[in-house]
């Protein structure tokens, strides 16, 4: 017999890792601070850049790499402009 939360209703089993990477995919991205020296591994295409410097990227909800960008204001615009509500990594 399932058990019921007074609350929740019945309990149900925990997110697969594909399942929760598929929440709001298309309509959320996540803003990652990232150092200069992380951006390859997130844009392998991206040129060098010098070290320590301070960048955010943009992720799909699934982890995937969006685009990169200085300010956070920058980034903002460039998830309005794709129609994505972001939140922040920490």
């Amino acid at each position: 017999m399932e058990r019921e939360n007074a609350v929740a209703g019945p309990r149900r089993a925990p997110l697969s890792a594909d399942e929760f990477a598929a929440i709001g995919d298309g309509h959320i991205a996540y803003v990652k601070p990232i150092l200069s020296q992380e951006l390859n591994a997130l844009f392998p295409q991206a040129p060098e850049l010098e070290p320590d410097l301070e960048l955010f990227a943009l992720l799909g909800a699934d982890g995937s790499p969006i685009v990169v960008a200085d300010t956070r204001e920058a980034l903002a615009e460039s998830a309005r402009e794709h129609e994505l509500v972001t939140v922040s990594l920490h």
